[in-house]
C-alpha cells in the first residue's frame, strides 16, 4: 500500500488539545498549534496527531504488538485456519480465523485477501482469499455492559481504556503480523483489504485508519460512528431527522471509549470528527457505501463528512483514492447490484493494481429527510 514516512521525531501529538472550540468541522490543514499545513511530509505529521486525538478523545488507546505472539496455519481444501497465540505481561490468548480460497493455483506473490468482519456482506470478485474475523470475539459489543469484555481484555485487562473498535484494530493488526511471517498462508501482503457493515462498517472504517498495512477500506452503511460526522448528525437531529448521534451511541454500546462521553455533550471542544478519521486512511484506498432508506444511518451526514474527507485526497492529488456512493432501494446491509461496478473498479485498482481502471465514484441521491446541506457552513477551508 502507497504510504508516506513516518513523521519526525519534532512532531507533537498530544492526546488533546486545551480550548479548542469550533462548532464546524475541525480544519485538516491546521496543525493543533495553529500553524498550517503545507506539505505531503506535513500531512504525515497532521496525520499523527489525528491519531493521537482520537484515540484520546474517542477511541482510547491502540496498544502496539503484544510482548510476543505466534501463529501457526492449516489447509483442508479451500479452507484455512490461521491461529494465533499473544503473550503480554503474563497473560495469554488464542484466537484463529478461517481464510476461504479460490480454487487453482495462487499468484506468485500470494493470494489479495479481504479481511470481512463477522464474513461482511459485500460480494467479493473471484480469485480473492476472504478471511471472516470474529471481532466480537476480540471485545464484545452486545450492549452497555460489553465495557472490558473478550480476548483483548483478557491480554490487556479490564481497565484497559481501548474501545471495542480499537481492541477490533489491534486484532487485525495481530492477524496482519502473523500473515507477513506465514507464506504458507499464500497471501499478497501488500493488497489486503477491510470491510464491514453497520457497527462493522464502523469497525473496519476504523481499521483502515489506524493500520497502514490496509490498501483499501470498504466501510458498508456506518453511518454514525463510521463515515458520518458527530457533528452533522446532530445537525440533522436538531433539524427533526431520528439519526443516531454521539449522545444515543454511548449509551447503546462500547464501540468508543469510556472518556467519549465527557465530550458528547458539548461537540465543538473536539478538535477532530470523523472526516478527519476518513482522511486518516489516504494516501491509501478508502470507498464507503450507504443507505439513504434508514434516517438512523444519518446520510446527510455521512455525505458532508466525506465530502470534507474528500478535501485531503484532493490536496493530495489523489482523489482518484477516495470514492463515495449513497443510493437507496435495498435493505440494511444488504447489497444493491448498481452498486458492483464501482466496488469493482476500487477492487481492480487498488488490489489488483490496474492502475487505468477509473475510480471517480462520489455521488449522493440527496435524500436527506428535508435537513438543509449548506457547505460552507461545516466546510471553511
Amino acid at each position: 500500500p502507497q504510504a508516506f514516512p513516518s513523521p519526525s521525531a519534532s512532531c507533537s501529538t498530544p492526546s488533546t488539545v486545551a480550548g479548542f472550540n469550533n462548532s464546524a468541522l475541525p480544519n485538516p490543514f491546521i496543525f493543533n498549534e495553529g500553524t498550517p499545513v503545507q506539505t505531503v511530509e506535513d500531512w504525515s505529521c497532521r496525520r499523527a496527531q489525528i491519531s493521537a486525538l482520537i484515540q484520546g478523545y474517542e477511541a482510547g488507546e491502540l496498544p502496539g504488538p503484544p510482548d510476543s505472539f505466534s501463529g501457526s496455519f492449516s489447509l483442508s481444501g479451500t479452507r484455512g485456519t490461521l491461529s494465533i497465540t499473544a503473550r503480554n505481561g503474563g497473560n495469554s490468548i488464542s484466537f484463529s480465523s478461517t481464510i476461504t480460497y479460490p480454487s487453482g493455483t495462487a499468484p506468485a506473490a500470494g493470494w489479495p485477501l479481504v479481511i470481512a468482519y463477522e464474513g461482511g456482506s459485500i460480494p467479493i470478485p473471484s480469485g480473492f482469499a476472504v478471511l471472516s474475523y470474529s471481532n466480537s470475539n476480540m471485545a464484545e459489543q452486545n450492549d452497555a455492559s460489553s465495557r472490558g469484555q473478550g480476548l483483548f481484555y483478557e491480554l490487556y485487562g479490564t481497565n484497559a481504556t481501548a474501545s471495542a473498535m480499537t481492541a477490533w484494530v489491534w486484532g487485525v493488526s495481530r492477524i496482519i503480523d502473523v500473515l507477513e511471517t506465514t507464506p504458507a498462508a499464500k497471501i499478497n501482503i501488500d493488497a489486503i483489504a477491510v470491510t464491514g457493515c453497520s457497527r462493522d462498517g464502523k469497525g473496519a472504517l476504523m481499521a483502515g485508519a489506524f493500520e497502514p498495512r490496509i490498501a483499501l477500506t470498504i466501510p458498508q452503511e456506518s453511518g454514525s460512528g463510521g463515515d458520518a460526522c458527530w457533528r452533522l448528525s446532530l445537525w440533522e437531529q436538531d433539524n427533526g431527522s431520528v439519526v443516531q448521534t454521539a449522545t444515543e451511541i454511548v449509551t447503546e454500546n462500547v464501540w468508543f471509549s469510556s472518556n467519549f462521553a465527557n465530550y458528547v455533550d458539548n461537540l465543538s471542544v473536539l478538535p477532530i470528527d470523523h472526516h478527519l478519521l476518513a482522511a486518516m486512511v489516504a494516501p491509501r484506498a478508502l470507498v464507503s457505501f450507504e443507505n439513504t432508506d434508514f434516517a438512523w444511518l444519518s446520510p446527510l451526514s455521512s455525505f458532508g463528512c466525506m465530502t470534507a474527507a474528500h478535501t485531503v485526497f484532493q490536496a493530495l492529488g489523489i482523489p482518484q483514492n477516495h470514492g463515495f456512493e449513497q443510493i437507496g432501494g435495498h435493505e440494511h446491509c444488504a447489497w444493491p447490484a448498481n452498486l458492483t461496478a464501482s466496488l469493482d473498479a476500487f477492487f481492480d485498482r487498488f488490489i489488483l493494481n490496474e492502475t487505468s481502471t477509473s475510480t471517480n465514484f462520489f455521488s449522493t441521491n440527496d435524500v436527506f429527510y428535508g435537513v438543509p446541506w449548506n457547505q460552507s457552513q461545516w466546510i471553511n477551508w
